[in-house]
């Protein structure tokens, strides 16, 4: 098991791919793991070194008491890279991902190459939202994660994707059954508490933005609210809902490769 060692735990980590290729990192949503990229690593690895990581408090990762924050997932990134000897790398993060993506390219744009923000925002949801959700899966523990895994399927592909596709959807649904309740809900208080509206045309790094035109999460208006304020930025969007590097695995796979190489 490939681990580093954090202050407080142990962040758990996978890389795939020729060791002298450029670094790719991949950051996963709220209530999945690096698994969530396996589509991606075939032809991701023919071209780059793949670094996969569980972000705490989900999968193998270390899961801490309290509240976590967008900045202490992305300091998390850092001390990984850090760790691994990793000057510099392309990040890819979806959803919450996306949102340790625009920390990262605030406050240490000088360890990220090009950008890929893949259906997220610089605001996701508002306080009504994640704070019933917080005290539920708090209070209900693993019962709490089994509904939202029912929930989920809804908000994270679109209705004819999960009927003809249950094969796709069922792992990845199932990641989120598996997440740590005291984990999932710290997490989610850091993507409550993150909003970037104010700070995002800060961002100079070359940035690709993925949006889907079914994703009532975060939805293809985010997208543009970043794009129009991030310069130079190229936005695509594909016909998805909120995990669009799963229902619309090979063309998210294509663009984003395209972007990566330019």
């Amino acid at each position: 098991m490939s681990v580093v060692q954090l202050a407080d735990g142990e962040l758990y980590y996978t890389v795939d791919g020729p060791e002298d290729a450029p670094v790719l990192v991949l950051s996963n949503s709220l209530g999945t793991d690096l698994h969530m990229w396996d589509v991606q690593i075939p032809a991701f690895t023919q071209h780059f070194r793949v670094l996969r990581y569980d972000t705490r408090g989900h999968g193998r990762s270390l899961v801490t008491d309290g509240s976590y924050s967008i900045e202490q997932n992305g300091r998390d990134v850092l001390a990984l890279l850090d760790a691994l000897h990793i000057e510099r790398a392309s990040f890819c993060g979806l959803s919450m991902g996306g949102l340790i993506g625009q920390w990262l390219a605030l406050n240490a744009p000088q360890r990220i190459r090009r950008l890929v923000l893949c259906n997220t925002a610089a605001k996701i949801a508002s306080d009504d939202v994640w704070n019933p959700r917080i005290e539920t899966v708090l209070r209900d523990g693993p019962a709490a994660m089994l509904a939202l895994r029912d929930a989920s399927v809804a908000r994270w592909f679109t209705a004819e994707f999960a009927a003809a596709e249950p094969a796709k959807v069922e792992p990845v649904v199932g990641m989120l059954a598996a997440t740590s309740p005291q984990g999932y809900a710290a997490n989610c208080a850091a993507v409550r508490d993150a909003d970037f509206r104010e700070q995002v045309a800060n961002i100079k790094l070359p940035t690709l933005i993925v949006c889907g035109t079914a994703d009532v999460v975060t939805t293809p208006e985010h997208g543009r609210f970043m794009q129009e304020r991030i310069r130079g930025a190229e936005l695509v969007e594909l016909h998805a809902a909120h995990l669009s590097s799963v229902e619309a695995a090979e063309l998210f796979t294509q663009h984003v490769m395209d972007f990566l190489r330019a």
